[in-house]
C-alpha cells in the first residue's frame, strides 16, 4: 500500500486510512512488505480452510509463522494500534485450523471440537501465566530498595525465578499454539485430527507447569510487597554497618562506568564505604565489587533512610540532578570526584560549585577551574592524584622486544551532548585513522568511549565502519574492545602508542610515559591547541588530513627521535600529581580530612547526635 500509485488517484477511503498515524507507518519499504505478507497470510489461510485446500493450508501455515516472526517491531506496534494485534492474528490462524478440520470431517466433530477447546484453554492459561510472571517480576524488581553484598536474613529474600520463566509471557507465549496448529495442518489431509489435539495438550502441559512454578515463586516472595518491612530491614543493616563514606551515583546504564572506575579505589581505603545508587538498572550494571550497595530509587525513601545520618563524606562521580537528594543531607561533606580529569568543558562544569570540595588529580585540574571562572573556589579544590592508575605500566611491549609489532591504541571520546563540544575525532577522522594505521603494518586496538553513538547517528556509522575495517583486515591480531573487558588500563599496558582525543584517556595515558597522539580535529595551530588543551602539551598532534601520521610513526621507530619524551615526564606531575606519597594514601588522607571537617561543622551546628562512630 505505499506511495507507488501512479497515473491515478487513490480512492478517498484509502487515502484517509494511509493518513492515520497507526497505519501510515506501515507503508513503504521492507517493513511494508513484511506487514503486507503477514496480513495477507491470515485471510489466505481462512480461504484455504473453507474451500478446503488442505495442501495449500499446510504450506501457508509455516509461512505465516515465519512472516509473523520476521515482522519488524515498529510494524507490529502499528498493527496493534490499528486493532490488529498479535492475539487477533494468532486467533485467526487457530480459527482457520479448526475450520479446516471441520470441513474435512463434517461427520466427526470430536477432533475439531477438542482442538477448539484446547486452544481456548491455552489462551486462558496464557493470561494466567502472563499475570503471574508480571506479578513475580514486580515483587523482585520493584522492591523499594535493591541491594548487593548485603545479607538480610530477617527479610528472607528468595532467589529470583529463572529469567526465561519471567520473559516468556504475553505475546511471546502465542507461538506455543504452533504445537497444535502445525500438526493439525500437516495431517489434516490424512484424517489424523488427533495430532492437533495432542499438540494442544502439550502446550497446555507447558503452560500448567509454568503456572505452578510461578505460583510457588509468588508465594515465597509475597512479603517483598511489604514496603515498610523491606525498607526497615535494609535500614537496620546499613545502620549496623555504620558507613563513614558514601559514593553516590545516578544516571543511565550507559554511564555506569563513571561509578565503576572508583570501586577498586574505595575497596582499598580504610573508612567504611557504602555505594548508594538511584536508578534500579544500575544495581546489576555496576561493576564487580565487594562494597555493600544499596539502590534507592525513591527520593522520599532516600531522605527517610535513617542509616545515612552518620555518614560524613559523600563522593559524587557525576553531575546529575538527582545529586540534590544527597546534597541536602545535613552534616555530610559533599565532594565531587568526577570520572576522569580532562580539558573538555565537562571537566569544569559550573554545576560543580554546589559541592563543598572538588578533588582533582594534579595542578592541571586546579588551574582548569581557575581559568574557567565557573564559581569553584580555589580553596575548595584539592589535589589527590589518580589512585586508579596504580596498575598502569611504564613499559612498551614492542620497544622491549616482547611483541613482534608495534601496537597502537585508538581510543576516541564520544560525540558529546552538543556539536559545540567538537572534541571527538571519530566522525571526522576515525575511519581514516584506522585505515591509515592498518596500512602501516601495526596492530590496532580500538576502544571507543562507552557512550559512542549515544546521540549521533554519524558517530554510530563511523564506529560500524571501523569495526568493519578491523574485521576485513588480515595478517594482524587487531582488537575491537566494545565491552567492559579488557579495561582501558589493560589496553594501556598492551599499547606502545595512544591515538586519542581531548579527554581523560589522554591524561591517564600520560601515567605510562609512552608516546601519545592527539587528534586536532579543527586543525588549530599547534601552539594555540596546546595552550587551550594543556593535556596535549606533550602530544604529537594529528591534523584532519593525517599528514603528520607517517612521520610520527617513523620517529617512534628511530632511537632518540622521540622529541616529546622529556615533555611527557614533566607533564605527568602536572596532570596527575606527584608520585609520592602514593596516590591511594593521598586519596584516603583526603577522605579523612573531609570527614574531620564535616564532624567539626556538625558540632558547630549542634548536630552532634549525627556524629559518626569513626573511632573504633
Amino acid at each position: 500500500m505505499g506511495g507507488n500509485i501512479k497515473g491515478r488517484r487513490a480512492p478517498n477511503a484509502l487515502v484517509a486510512i494511509i493518513r492515520r498515524p497507526a497505519l501510515r507507518s506501515l507503508a513503504g519499504g521492507r517493513r511494508g512488505a513484511f506487514t503486507a505478507l503477514t496480513l495477507a497470510s491470515y485471510p489466505a489461510l481462512l480461504a484455504a480452510a473453507v474451500w478446503p485446500l488442505p495442501a495449500t493450508f499446510a504450506v501457508l501455515v509455516p509461512l505465516s509463522y515465519a512472516a509473523e516472526a520476521a515482522l519488524p517491531g515498529r510494524a507490529a506496534g502499528a498493527l496493534s494500534r490499528a486493532h490488529l494485534g498479535a492475539t487477533v492474528r494468532f486467533l485467526s490462524r487457530e480459527t482457520a485450523a479448526v475450520v479446516l478440520l471441520a470441513r474435512l470431517a463434517p461427520g466427526r466433530p470430536l477432533w475439531f471440537a477438542a482442538l477448539a477447546a484446547g486452544l481456548f484453554l491455552f489462551h486462558g492459561l496464557r493470561a494466567v501465566q502472563t499475570w503471574l510472571a508480571e506479578h513475580v517480576d514486580r515483587r523482585h524488581n520493584l522492591m523499594p530498595v535493591v541491594t548487593r553484598n548485603i545479607d538480610l536474613p530477617a527479610l528472607r529474600i528468595p532467589p529470583a525465578p529463572p529469567r526465561a520463566l519471567l520473559a516468556w509471557r504475553g505475546a511471546r507465549l502465542l507461538y506455543l499454539d504452533a504445537l497444535a496448529v502445525l500438526p493439525a495442518a500437516a495431517t489434516a489431509p490424512m484424517g489424523l485430527g488427533w495430532t492437533g489435539v495432542a499438540g494442544a495438550v502439550a502446550a497446555l502441559v507447558l503452560e500448567v507447569t509454568a503456572v505452578v512454578a510461578l505460583l510457588a515463586h509468588a508465594r515465597r516472595a509475597r512479603h517483598l510487597g511489604d514496603r515498610r518491612r523491606v525498607l526497615s530491614a535494609v535500614d537496620d543493616w546499613v545502620a549496623a554497618y555504620r558507613p563513614e563514606v558514601v559514593m553516590y551515583f545516578s544516571g543511565p546504564v550507559t554511564a555506569v562506568y563513571q561509578a565503576t572506575m572508583w570501586l577498586g579505589t574505595l575497596e582499598r581505603i580504610t573508612p567504611r564505604t557504602l555505594v548508594v545508587l538511584r536508578d534500579r538498572s544500575l544495581a546489576t550494571a555496576l561493576g564487580t565489587t565487594t562494597l555493600p550497595v544499596v539502590c534507592i530509587p525513591s527520593s522520599v525513601d532516600l531522605m527517610n533512610f535513617r542509616a545515612l545520618d552518620g555518614v560524613r563524606v559523600a563522593l559524587f562521580p557525576a553531575n546529575v540532578g538527582n545529586n540534590i537528594h544527597m546534597l541536602r543531607v545535613p552534616g555530610v561533606r559533599s565532594v565531587f570526584i568526577g570520572h576522569g580529569d580532562s580539558d573538555k568543558e565537562a571537566s569544569f562544569n559550573p554545576y560543580t560549585k554546589v559541592y563543598d570540595e572538588v578533588w582533582v588529580a594534579g595542578p592541571a585540574g586546579r588551574d582548569r577551574y581557575l581559568r574557567a571562572r565557573v564559581g569553584v573556589r580555589d580553596e575548595a579544590v584539592e589535589e589527590v592524584g589518580r589512585p586508579q592508575l596504580a596498575g598502569v605500566l611504564r613499559t612498551s611491549p614492542y620497544a622491549e622486544g616482547l611483541a613482534p609489532h608495534r601496537t597502537v591504541l585508538y581510543a576516541p571520546t564520544w560525540e558529546g551532548w552538543s556539536d559545540d563540544l567538537f572534541h571527538s575525532s571519530l566522525i571526522a577522522m576515525g575511519p581514516a585513522i584506522v585505515r591509515a594505521l592498518l596500512g602501516r603494518r601495526v596492530r590496532v586496538i580500538y576502544k571507543p568511549h562507552p557512550l559512542t553513538g549515544h546521540r549521533s547517528p554519524a558517530a554510530r556509522a563511523a564506529h560500524r565502519k571501523i569495526l568493519a575495517l578491523l574485521h576485513e583486515s588480515t595478517g594482524m591480531p587487531h582488537v575491537a574492545v566494545t565491552g567492559r573487558e579488557p579495561s582501558l588500563y589493560e589496553c594501556f599496558n598492551e599499547a606502545d602508542v595512544l591515538v586519542s582525543d581531548i579527554s581523560s584517556v589522554v591524561s591517564d595515558f600520560v601515567a605510562s610515559g609512552k608516546p601519545y597522539v592527539v587528534a586536532n580535529v579543527a586543525g588549530l595551530p599547534a601552539d594555540r591547541f596546546r595552550e587551550r588543551y594543556p593535556a596535549a602539551g606533550a602530544a604529537y598532534l594529528l591534523g584532519p588530513d593525517l599528514a603528520e601520521l607517517p612521520d610520527i610513526l617513523r620517529r617512534l621507530d628511530v632511537p632518540g627521535e622521540d622529541d616529546m619524551a622529556a615533555a611527557r615526564r614533566a607533564l605527568r606531575a602536572y596532570l596527575l600529581g606527584a608520585d609520592h606519597p602514593d596516590p591511594l594514601a593521598r586519596f584516603e588522607e583526603a577522605v579523612r580530612r573531609a570527614a574531620a571537617r564535616a564532624e567539626a561543622r556538625a558540632r558547630s551546628l549542634g548536630l552532634e547526635a549525627l556524629a559518626p562512630s569513626t573511632r573504633d
